[in-house]
């Protein structure tokens, strides 16, 4: 299989290669930025590549997803080699993509919590090696704009410009979460997809886990900054997308992450898009649904 290392542009500067903050990655577990040849899902070259616990990995830019580039460009099997925890979604925009302890739960539009195949394949996700770095009371935040702001405090005092990977395990009084069924090609925006074909589901009383990433700020090109949250109930039957949430009694993992690997698609859609127009307003609207 031919790949090829790339560049992307951040913040206005040109990275190339896997970005390590801090410091350099140790000799044999950096990981590369990578761009597929080709369409479709590759497998991994290595599958004994040491695992670079250090790292959160992406799969696309969420600027891509949002201009309808929804199809698959790894597979889960490969996913899994980046990560145990982490967010995401499918081929064809198929639901909600929540990884927890190494398995891959596709929460749908239909309402249905799956657990996929290593031959699944996803256009677009964020996943780690969840390391404890410490733990956070987080019971009683009446809303998820309550949360972030307790989440937002710690990450302010460990540093605003790293990664984070969340983990939150408790019950919830309330939580409100959304999926979309799958689409079909050509594909629409990410907008108009979840204009037409997103479901919402309004849950009480749930025991279950959140799952979330932080951005910083000069991340905005590639990703959305701050926080993105999918949840999924204890029992595997219920989840999504975060949109809302009052706590119960939960605790949140914390994961500060020093370093990020990008693995760049090669469709014709991401090689044919104009990155340098602001899509801000859309990812604000795929996020929050406002």
């Amino acid at each position: 299989m031919l790949r090829k290392s790339v560049t992307s542009v951040l913040a206005g500067a040109v990275l190339t290669g896997a970005i390590a903050l801090g410091g350099c990655a140790q000799p044999g577990t950096q990981a590369n930025t990578q761009s597929g040849a080709q369409s479709g899902a590759q497998p991994a070259e290595n599958a004994t590549e040491t695992q670079n616990r250090e790292a959160l990995y992406q799969v696309s830019l969420l600027q891509s997803l949002t201009e309808g580039d929804f199809e698959g460009s790894v597979t889960v099997g490969d996913l899994k080699k980046h990560g145990d925890t982490g967010i995401g979604t499918f081929d064809g925009l198929d639901g909600e993509l929540v990884m927890l302890d190494g398995k891959v739960w596709q929460a749908a539009g239909d309402g249905s919590v799956n657990l996929m195949e290593d031959t699944a394949t996803i256009p677009f996700g964020n996943v780690t090696f969840l390391d404890s770095d410490e733990t956070l009371d987080v019971s009683g935040a009446a809303s998820f704009e309550a949360l972030l702001k307790q989440l937002d405090g710690r990450v302010a005092e460990l540093g605003i410009n790293n990664f984070y990977a969340v983990r939150i395990d408790g019950t919830f009084d309330k939580m409100n979460v959304r999926s979309e069924h799958k689409q079909e090609k050509p594909y629409p925006t990410i907008v108009d997809a979840l204009a037409a074909d997103q479901t919402f589901f309004n849950l009480e009383k749930v025991e279950g886990s959140m799952v979330g990433v932080y951005c910083p700020p000069y991340a905005s090109s590639m990703n959305s900054a701050g926080w993105h949250f999918h949840f999924v109930t204890a029992d595997r039957k219920q989840g999504g997308h975060v949109l809302d949430c009052q706590v119960g009694k939960a605790t949140a993992t914390i994961d500060k992450t020093k370093e990020f690997d990008l693995a760049l698609p090669g469709s014709q859609k991401f090689e044919s898009t104009d990155f340098t127009v602001d899509r801000t307003a859309d990812v604000k609207k795929a996020e929050t649904n406002e």
